[in-house]
């Protein structure tokens, strides 16, 4: 059976460029409903950037959130895929 983290990896790594999905859904997703601050947990422990997309975890208002290389490097990622992103939040949240 997978730990917790690897659910969480999957579900990130299956996240499509230009879209994004917030902590509780990523947690929902991985079989945890309540643990979207642990999710945020394994993003900020997540190393393998190619594969798992962590700046397409964004808050459930839409805000970033954080990010290991900081704010307005998610930005500047999510906006480079499509994403737009309005005073630091995900302007029409494009949730998967």
């Amino acid at each position: 059976m997978k730990s917790f983290s690897d659910r969480v990896y999957d579900v990130v790594a299956a996240i499509p460029k230009g879209k994004v999905m917030s902590y509780g859904e990523v947690a929902r997703r991985a079989g945890s409903p309540r643990a979207h601050r642990a999710v945020g947990s394994c993003m900020n422990k997540n190393r393998d950037f190619q594969n798992i997309p962590c700046h397409r975890v964004v808050c459930g208002d839409g805000s970033v959130g954080l990010y290991n290389g900081g704010e307005e490097r998610k930005i500047a990622l999510l906006e480079s895929e499509g994403v737009a992103v309005v005073d630091g939040r995900v302007h029409e949240l494009q949730m998967m």
